[in-house]
């Protein structure tokens, strides 16, 4: 049987779970919000790593014992995802769906289980308007000619931000901080008007579509509850995406927490910059499954610090197939001692260390090497 320590589940030997550098608590099940895919364009690694990690920290979790509940959200109803379309000559609901179809293949072809929801924002629109008006009822938003604006003007400080820093990171991820009608730069919008150009649907504000904070907010709350266990994604969405996603769903509910721990992946880069469909610079997963197989971008992405950003080389590819042909010669050793399953166990509850749980089963084989292919799903 698992152990409880301090309300926390153990696996068998004793040992907690920490995870970036503090103890995870275990709930039952333990429920992860993934932040998802907005389906405007193909899979990129860098995307990849986030969602491999994320299963990979579910699998390590289930490994304890623990059940999880898992969502992973689709931002169908976004500016970007609707000017792609219109410029491809398709509506935005039928092309998001063609790109979701691409986007799940790749996942399946890396090993990536499948969550429990997968919620769509043009699902829960009735979720982001309940949400507005309960931030507006709170006193933490606030509507103008149509827009509920999220009063967020502490948020930058609250994240470690320069005001000037968090303005171009705003800018960066769509938002309009010079938009005149806000009482301050940093309010953004839970819910806007839109025109012909643009999806809409009716609210007590009049027609209009939600704002990409609120969405994930609203889809988490209705998906998981008030509270989740793990707020999972790229490193890139800690500002402003997460902390407005966490500061809305916490000024709803009241809790004022929304998520116990934030799990945010390191970013892939490629010649030094930021790997990202904005910029172009991308390694298309598809590609790389021309030639390579599921189990090794899997060693790739994994076999790595999960929270440090990293560049991606062509030559990767070769170690990493390299690296997962040792772990299959040693898994096809005689079983071995339980200290180095053990060993194996503990590195992976140690902040998910695979690259010492891995290098533990090389060089114990067996039962070590098995237990590393099984939770890490690298067959």
């Amino acid at each position: 049987m698992d152990q409880q320590i301090d309300g926390q589940i153990t696996d068998r030997s004793g040992a907690r779970f920490v995870l970036g550098g503090a103890s995870l608590p275990l709930t039952m099940p333990t429920r992860m919000y993934v932040c998802g895919i907005t389906p405007y364009d193909v899979t990129h690694l860098g995307h990849a790593s986030t969602f491999v990690w994320a299963d990979v920290l579910g699998r390590v979790v289930r490994m304890t014992g623990t059940d999880t509940e898992v969502a992973r959200n689709v931002t169908d109803v976004d500016d970007v995802l609707t000017r792609t379309a219109v410029d491809r000559g398709r509506d935005y609901d039928e092309f998001g769906l063609r790109q979701e179809f691409w986007f799940d293949r790749a996942m399946s072809a890396l090993h990536v289980r499948e969550p429990q929801h997968t919620p769509h924002a043009r699902h829960h629109i009735h979720h982001v308007i309940a949400l507005a008006a309960a931030l507006v009822e709170r006193g933490v938003a606030y509507e103008r000619e149509g827009h509920v604006y999220f009063r967020g003007g502490g948020l930058p400080a609250a994240a470690g931000l320069g005001r000037e820093q968090a303005l171009a990171l705003s800018a960066e991820y769509g938002d309009d901080p010079d938009d005149s009608l806000r009482d301050d730069p940093f309010d953004v919008p839970v819910w806007r008007p839109s025109d012909s150009s643009h999806p809409a649907w009716p609210s007590p504000w009049g027609p209009g579509r939600p704002g990409w904070h609120a969405e994930c907010a609203a889809m988490a709350m209705a998906t998981l509850g008030g509270v989740v266990d793990v707020l999972a994604g790229g490193a890139d969405l800690e500002f402003p995406h997460h902390a407005y996603q966490v500061a809305m769903a916490g000024a709803a509910t009241g809790a004022g927490l929304f998520a116990r721990r934030q799990f945010r992946v390191g970013t892939v880069g490629l010649e030094g910059e930021k790997m990202a469909k904005s910029t172009g610079n991308l390694v298309l997963v598809q590609d790389l499954l021309q030639d390579t197989s599921g189990a090794v971008l899997r060693m790739l992405l994994l076999d790595r610090v999960w929270s440090q950003g990293w560049d991606f080389r062509s030559g990767d590819i070769e170690l990493a197939a390299q690296r997962l042909e040792e772990l299959y010669v040693a898994a096809g050793r005689k079983p071995g001692s339980s200290a180095a399953t053990s060993a194996v166990s503990a590195a992976l509850l140690q902040d998910l260390d695979v690259p010492t749980a891995v290098s533990h089963a090389i060089d114990a084989g067996g039962d070590a090497a098995r237990l590393v292919i099984r939770t890490l799903a690298l067959q």
